[in-house]
């Protein structure tokens, strides 16, 4: 969809980087910069939430080119490109936006994990002046450009529950520090280690709760506190997710009254094992939960008894 003399509510930013923060071993917050922000959407009174934006980080030792082309099509042709000199496209969430005008800044939070990856590695060695492209909304058109599933009922409509690993942390912490009074409920995260338990605030009166993970199966702690707030009231039916399908079900339909309004992202095959809980075992409509697999783990990677400790007990 465009918007005036054709314009795409997705819209490319030169920024640079104004500030890198270490919060954690395995959190940094880069600060992004530049008079182009002036255009960025800053979410409006609700804020930016769990706003999904995109960054080009250049490869090692290269600079990725901007992206000015955002026509139909633009991404095939970007992918068609050297990956050498078009750098590497990676999905974030934005933390934070400050200021306005020119003097606007976009906070990102990176997970860390060493040079495993090519956007980790840019974040682990990013310093202040160097040069990114993030394509993201267009002020005043967050509502085409989309990239936001965070969408609760009204204040005391129901609790909320919000789930997920550390590549979640960032939209959890963004959507409490904009919710306002009125919202209750419960907000689960699974990080690394103790390190990582970031001072997270909110208005609303929803209890944080970490859980460091330590030499626990990824997920497994998660599984346990979603089982402890949503027990098992039986079994019903429910489609699985085909694990090589990206897992993106946001709440769709009318929700009960008094239904709880459930988010859960992190690793697909532990949020598949949540799915089958909450809306199985749990017996919690579909139309109240929203599940986003933010990333995979390769079968080389998981241990089994992961996906066991997620779902072993969603159906019964």
């Amino acid at each position: 969809m465009t918007g005036p003399a054709g314009e795409s509510p997705l819209a490319c930013f030169e920024v640079e980087v104004r500030a890198v923060h270490r919060m954690s071993p395995t959190f940094a917050r880069v600060t992004f910069g530049g008079d182009c922000l002036a255009g960025f959407d800053d979410g409006g009174p609700l804020g930016p939430r769990d706003q999904r934006v995109k960054l080009v980080v250049p490869l090692a030792g290269g600079a990725a080119p901007p992206l000015r082309d955002l026509s139909p099509g633009w991404y095939p042709r970007w992918l068609a490109r050297d990956p050498a000199l078009r750098g590497e496209m990676r999905t974030y969430t934005v933390r934070a936006v400050r200021g306005s005008g020119t003097g606007t800044e976009v906070d990102v939070d990176f997970v860390l994990h060493g040079a495993t990856g090519p956007a980790s590695a840019w974040a682990c060695a990013a310093e202040r002046g160097d040069r990114v492209t993030l394509l993201g909304p267009r002020r005043g058109r967050r509502e085409e450009y989309a990239g936001i599933e965070w969408a609760p009922p009204a204040p005391g409509a129901g609790p909320l529950l919000l789930v997920g690993d550390e590549t979640a942390v960032p939209a959890i912490a963004s959507v409490l520090a904009t919710l306002p009074a009125g919202y209750d409920g419960r907000a689960v995260l699974e990080v690394p280690a103790p390190a990582d338990f970031l001072d997270v605030r909110t208005d609303a009166d929803v209890a944080v709760t970490w859980l460091a993970r330590g030499t626990h199966a990824r997920g497994e702690l998660l599984a346990e506190a979603v089982r402890a707030v949503a027990p098992a009231r039986g079994s019903r039916p429910v489609a699985d997710v085909d694990p090589d399908e990206v897992l993106w079900e946001p709440a769709v339909g009318g929700r009960p009254t008094g239904a709880p309004y459930v988010w859960v992202a992190g690793e697909a095959a532990v949020v598949r094992g949540l799915r089958r809980h909450l809306v199985g075992a749990a017996g919690l409509p579909r139309s109240a939960v929203t599940f986003m697999g933010y990333w995979r783990e390769t079968p080389a990677e998981r241990p089994g008894s992961a996906l066991r400790a997620a779902s072993g007990q969603a159906s019964g």
